[in-house]
């Protein structure tokens, strides 16, 4: 019988062959909004190095993601606003030459991580041309405006949070803690979600990201 619930963050995450030194980790969030803040603290606690984190912003304050990337095992960091309210942890971390940034546009960083999940290696976007974000990249031009090329993103393991689960890993969300969770569950080669409240069955009929997408669960309350 199927079923992907977990004890705790720190049972989801501990024989997780995709969580190895020098993975790409989805982490799902905007802002404080939505963000897997156990399944951060589980992951920090595998003592990793030199792994890729990829997210909407770089963490806050000292808990979360900021906490994850002060413990030192990011080498990179892909994300739309690095700067942000109390992001004093990376900032310091990037003025020490200590971790890599790739600055990507909102919205393209939205659709690599949706490409990836859907199986399309690369595409063309208007964002970015002329600016320093297309340096390097391929260029077309198509009904008279130029275009960047922007590749995929597919990563080892996805970190989500979602508002209801059930055994099967379908998942529901809570309002804008819906923001990059789904298309982020579609992107990995695992996917560890941590939720709300587990049920026995979601509704089909209100499920949001399906099962197949997801790999473990773990309760986490409110």
């Amino acid at each position: 019988m199927i079923d992907k619930r977990y004890t705790s963050a720190a049972a989801a995450v501990a024989d997780c062959e995709d969580l190895r030194d020098g993975a790409v980790i989805l982490i799902g969030g905007f802002g404080d909004a939505g963000v897997p803040e156990r399944l951060i603290d589980a992951v920090r606690e595998r003592g990793l190095s030199d792994l890729t984190i990829v997210s909407n912003n770089a963490g806050s304050g000292d808990y979360g993601l900021a906490r994850l990337l002060a413990s030192g095992c990011a080498a990179r960091m892909v994300c739309s606003f690095p700067r942000s309210s109390g992001s004093v942890v990376f900032e310091e971390l990037y003025e020490a030459g200590r971790i890599e940034l790739e600055i990507v546009p909102q919205g393209t960083l939205a659709e690599r991580i949706r490409a990836g999940g859907a199986g399309v290696p690369a595409f063309y976007t208007a964002t970015g041309y002329g600016t320093p974000l297309a340096e390097g990249k391929e260029t077309r031009e198509f009904d008279g405006r130029h275009y960047v090329m922007e590749r995929a993103i597919r990563a080892d393991v996805a970190l989500i949070h979602a508002a209801t689960g059930d055994r099967f890993g379908n998942l529901t969300y809570a309002k804008t803690a819906r923001n990059f969770n789904p298309i982020m569950a579609m992107a990995a080669r695992t996917t560890l979600a941590e939720v709300r409240t587990t049920v026995d069955m979601v509704d089909p009929e209100v499920v949001v990201t399906p099962g197949i997408f997801v790999d473990r669960i773990v309760e986490v309350g409110a």
